[in-house]
């Protein structure tokens, strides 16, 4: 199962990293990237500009997460999507991990191939938009609600809550 599973997620930063300074981020959320390594409040708050005039419409966490990350590594493509890539990598292994506890190796790597190969999901992961923390923030927070049903414990599903809090912050 080892062997697929770093397989299929090295398929999938092929996919979600070819070309990527060719693939044409959304302009909207780079300005309030880039604002967000102007001024640290522009960054809290996801502000389009760095006088914190006007905010975007989406939660600001994933805008966060690429700020800090074009903070320390300077502004530009690579430096902004680097986070994406690795949260969709993420998401990937935690899919996996979770339907491998329940179903085995072989629907745990069919799951992680569809997910890593699903057009939408390509699509996504190869933009600035939200959405691919949001995807890993989900699933994330999918599977220990199911490993919180499943050993009846608390910790996993206030992690569960956590996750989906963030999700949508």
């Amino acid at each position: 199962s080892l062997p697929a599973l770093i397989a299929i997620m090295a398929l999938a930063t092929a996919l979600y990293s070819w070309n990527l300074s060719g693939s044409g981020l959304n302009s909207f959320y780079s300005s309030a990237i880039y604002s967000g390594t102007q001024s640290w409040k522009a960054w809290f708050f996801g502000s389009l500009d760095a006088g914190n005039f006007l905010t975007v419409d989406k939660p600001p966490l994933a805008l966060m997460v690429m700020g800090l990350s074009c903070r320390i590594f300077g502004f530009g493509t690579w430096q902004m999507m680097l986070p994406m890539i690795v949260a969709a990598l993420g998401t990937i292994w935690i899919l996996h991990s979770s339907v491998k506890r329940v179903f085995g190796h072989a629907a745990a790597a069919l799951a992680a191939l569809v997910l890593a190969l699903t057009p939408i999901t390509v699509a996504i992961n190869r933009d600035n938009n939200p959405d691919t923390l949001l995807l890993l923030l989900m699933v994330s927070g999918a599977a220990l609600g199911l490993r919180a049903t499943r050993d009846g414990r608390l910790l996993p599903l206030l992690g569960s809550a956590v996750c989906f809090g963030l999700a949508f912050n």
